[in-house]
């Protein structure tokens, strides 16, 4: 009776989700090496020119190096300044290393208090070749909640891309749920049972926490600021990933800090400028992630795919 019970309870929670929506304008069906996938193509990247921002081209260039090389850039626009080998940068003395910097701020007429950053390659992390299969079962999945299944996208491919890893944190499954928030979403986690490691149920739990969470609160804080707002506009999905990343009250600290106008990319860019309680450097870094890992995807698409069809085309 118990299990009965609980597998009613899943059942009644997952018809609560939005009513399915019509994403079909969005996918595209690849072929690849004979496996057939339906994912969500990146045009709205380049029609709102996300693709030249250079936080977007930084991430990129860093999620396709590898460790053993690093590029030196500007903290607050990831302007690059040098590819450099990592054996050749600390070669250098922690002296050589500060004037290299100053050096760096008088060609580029910064101020003295901007932080140049040294940054190693992370192609040992983003395994987009290990995350791609999952791309289209994520996809799949948060369509059949009823969820926006942009999201399902671009988790899989910044959270853990392809590994079933537990952060520091205690985040784990493939769309790295906390422990607590996956129960809150109705996944069993125990020292017997831990569903987070099936891929479906973890699914679920964050279709779940997107759609009853954390769009609801992106909108309450736009709402507040009297901000209007398109669910399908990238700059709005990017805002909700915030939310799934830092939590609605540290996004609505940094939003009270910056005093927005109107709903726009500017706002997702001057949430890259700010900080404001927790949301530091990490959480200003996760929407650029996502640009960055759809760019990634749409070079893989286009350069090492067989066939690609519009999917209501």
């Amino acid at each position: 009776m118990k299990h009965l019970l609980t597998a009613f309870l899943l059942i009644t929670i997952s018809i609560s989700f939005a009513q399915p929506m019509n994403w079909n304008e969005e996918k595209i069906i690849v072929t690849r090496a004979s496996e057939v996938s339906t994912i969500l193509h990146a045009e709205e990247l380049f029609n709102d020119h996300w693709d030249i921002l250079p936080q977007a081209q930084f991430w990129k260039q860093i999620m396709t190096l590898s460790p053993d090389s690093l590029l030196i850039n500007v903290a607050s626009s990831r302007v690059i300044i040098e590819k450099i080998a990592l054996k050749d940068w600390n070669k250098k003395t922690e002296e050589e290393k500060s004037i290299y910097r100053a050096e760096a701020r008088r060609r580029l007429e910064l101020p003295d208090q901007e932080r140049i950053y040294v940054t190693s390659g992370k192609n040992d992390f983003y395994k987009f070749k290990e995350v791609y299969p999952q791309l289209s079962k994520g996809v799949a999945a948060f369509e059949r909640y009823g969820v926006d299944p942009w999201y399902a996208q671009a988790i899989l491919l910044i959270e853990s891309p392809g590994q079933l890893k537990k952060s520091i944190s205690g985040a784990y499954g493939a769309f790295q749920l906390m422990p607590d928030v996956a129960r809150a979403q109705g996944l069993t986690v125990n020292s017997q049972l831990d569903e987070r490691k099936d891929f479906d149920r973890c699914a679920y739990g964050s279709a779940r926490l997107i759609n009853t969470v954390c769009i609801p609160e992106a909108k309450k804080i736009l709402n507040r600021h009297q901000l209007s707002y398109n669910e399908n506009d990238l700059w709005f999905r990017l805002f909700v990933l915030h939310v799934y990343h830092a939590g609605a009250g540290n996004v609505s600290a940094v939003m009270n800090k910056i005093q927005p106008k109107e709903g726009s990319q500017e706002i997702i860019k001057a949430m890259w400028q700010n900080t404001a309680g927790g949301f530091g450097n990490n959480s200003q870094n996760y929407s650029q992630l996502a640009l960055a890992a759809q760019l990634v995807l749409n070079e893989i698409v286009y350069q090492q795919c067989d066939d690609i069809k519009y999917h209501s085309r």
